[in-house]
């Protein structure tokens, strides 16, 4: 899933990010209430962390801005622990409420129940997809080839979903560095290739027909070819 964090403390916000990108999301960080305000009404999010006390706006002004365009879950996380912020926050539209100082589990617990539950008054994106015998479930994280289950990593996982997301398209190696690891693409950096390899002796070599392929020159693709 794509997560964005709105959180003007750095240590915290990487501290946040670091830790969802482990359990396999893909996120992007705003470091004030206006950029956080920009990527939540302009982005496409399955879930907003959000901070109260930002520079620029604050977190309620960038929920307000969210809410008049769309109904992506908001798990607010702020150092405000008194009953009146909270009934704040969640009458101002917020999904749930945490209160730092917090523990990761409990936070990871809480981002995975506001993504079971998606959206509200709106259509959830599908959270089960399939491609041949490849089927993948992006909220229990798991994949199967043929019914049966296969053992992936979280990053093998959230590679395998970024490619069954976009089947049929070729994607190259920056383009899944980006999505996957967050980083820029280094030419001397073989993290992709061995990622895919990997993946590739999981998810497609024990079995038949052959779903991931190289496109020489500029990348992958995940397709059922004839």
């Amino acid at each position: 899933m794509r997560i964005l964090v709105v959180e003007d403390e750095s240590k915290l916000a990487d501290y946040v990010s670091r830790g969802l990108s482990e359990a396999g999301h893909t996120v992007d960080v705003a470091r004030d209430g206006i950029e956080g305000r920009y990527l939540a009404t302009a982005g496409d999010y399955q879930l907003i962390i959000l901070d109260i006390m930002l520079p620029g706006v604050d977190g309620f002004g960038v929920l307000a801005a969210l809410r008049e365009k769309r109904q992506t879950p908001v798990l607010m996380l702020t150092a405000r622990d008194r009953v009146e912020d909270r009934v704040q926050g969640l009458e101002s539209g917020a999904d749930d409420y945490l209160v730092k100082p917090f523990a990761f589990s409990e936070l990871l617990a809480r981002v995975g129940a506001l993504l079971r539950r998606g959206p509200q008054h709106t259509e959830a994106a599908p959270t089960r997809m399939a491609l041949a015998d490849l089927e993948i479930d992006l909220i229990s994280r798991k994949a199967w080839r043929a019914g049966l289950r296969l053992e992936l990593t979280a990053k093998e996982f959230a590679l395998l979903a970024l490619l069954v997301r976009r089947k049929g398209q070729i994607l190259s190696r920056t383009t899944l560095a980006e999505q996957v690891w967050d980083m820029n693409f280094d030419s001397d950096t073989n993290v992709v290739e061995v990622a895919v390899r990997r993946l590739r002796s999981k998810m497609d070599d024990p079995f038949r027909p052959k779903l991931l392929h190289n496109v020489r020159g500029m990348g992958y693709v995940l397709e059922e070819r004839s």
